[in-house]
């Protein structure tokens, strides 16, 4: 059960000012922190390729998609920070493979938020893009500890001596506590702050802490057998992440089947319960969402994200949401035959590479009206 841990009135009016003096600035940003349920601005930090390595508490205060304590956390671990934006950059890349099939497909602004306004609203869009998001930073400040890029955190040192299987643990252990609590701290914060919605930082946090389950529930164990010509006399195990790939294929699971949730108080908390009563409870690892879906159909200029489907490539045989029929809202599609070239007959010379050649081809391509 999530509460909520409001920030003081002068947190906000620090946060406020400081945005309005900065240069560096946008009205964009200002109008973006206000938004009710503004998506983890923080993902602007996979724009910021200009800025380089973050090394220094100077490079925190520049940093655009903060809010104030962020900043603070960022000036206090500096040396992580770089796994954020790494982090940010991943889970914008995850929402575009999970979503390349569907009307709204995770195409970025270059403003805040990177998904425009379509992640603003309490729909299961948003609900996938925090769970990523949560889960995305958890995963490469855990992989950032395991690789030796940080002084503050290494490999697991609780995994330890003999298993009841009977293997010994040894190795480099992925530090998911670390990268988990990191996440916990850097990211649920803007929804602990005043100037959100009840409801939607409930929904917030409750996904983000969806994200980082996805990672806790599939972390697998990895051995290395040692003897004598590859005999397993002894063998060694650790505790490792799965890849960032089947993290982001269990959030999307989750958002085929989640959940349309409501506030209610019960006594002096505040929870979020099913909207249909006859919906069994939802779980910590279910996602959540407040309000029904757009349908993504049209290009809404008044609504920066909303893009529409119109020239968006579609499947003609597929009576899934990739299909013509579904993909391009019934306006119909048309077809032109392009040149395609791939690699065809490819071989291994010895010693070491492969040469291949290119073969050229005429494909159909659908495109939306």
């Amino acid at each position: 059960m999530i509460q909520l841990f409001p920030s003081s009135q002068h947190d906000v009016e620090l946060n406020l000012h400081r945005a309005h003096t900065e240069a560096s600035v946008s009205v964009t940003f200002i109008s973006s922190l206000l938004l009710e349920g503004s998506l983890c601005c923080y993902l602007y930090l996979a724009k910021l390729s200009s800025v380089g390595s973050i090394s220094d508490e100077e490079t925190c205060e520049r940093l655009r998609g903060l809010i104030h304590k962020q900043v603070q956390i960022c000036k206090r671990s500096v040396e992580v920070m770089d796994a954020v934006r790494h982090g940010a950059q991943l889970a914008i890349d995850e929402c575009q493979f999970q979503f390349r099939n569907r009307r709204w497909n995770c195409s970025t602004l270059e403003t805040m938020p990177v998904f425009g306004k379509v992640v603003t609203q309490g729909t299961r869009e948003a609900a996938f893009v925090y769970a990523i998001s949560a889960a995305s930073v958890a995963f490469a400040v855990t992989r950032a500890c395991s690789s030796g890029e940080l002084e503050k955190c290494g490999c697991d040192h609780n995994v330890h001596g003999v298993s009841p299987e009977g293997f010994q643990w040894s190795g480099c252990s992925d530090n998911i506590a670390y990268g988990v609590a990191f996440s916990q701290s850097f990211v649920d914060v803007r929804e602990r702050s005043k100037g959100q919605s009840p409801s939607r930082a409930l929904m917030n946090l409750h996904n983000n802490e969806s994200g980082r389950k996805a990672i806790l529930s599939h972390m697998r164990v990895e051995c290395k057998c040692h003897g004598v010509s590859g005999s397993c006399e002894v063998k060694t195990c650790w505790k490792a992440m799965p890849p960032f790939r089947k993290v982001g294929n269990a959030i999307k699971e989750k958002f085929d089947g989640a959940t349309e949730v409501e506030q209610r108080k019960v006594g002096t908390t505040k929870i979020l319960v099913p909207r249909n009563s006859q919906f069994k409870p939802h779980t910590d690892e279910d996602l959540v969402y407040l309000d029904p879906s757009p349908d993504f159909c049209d290009h809404d200029p008044r609504t920066p994200g909303m893009l529409g489907t119109a020239g968006r490539q579609c499947n003609r045989t597929s009576k899934a949401i990739d299909g013509c029929e579904l993909m391009c809202c019934g306006r119909g599609f048309q077809t032109e035959k392009v040149e395609v070239v791939d690699r065809c007959s490819c071989k291994f010379h010895w010693c070491c590479y492969v040469k291949c050649k290119q073969c050229r081809k005429m494909v159909e391509m659908h495109t939306c009206r």
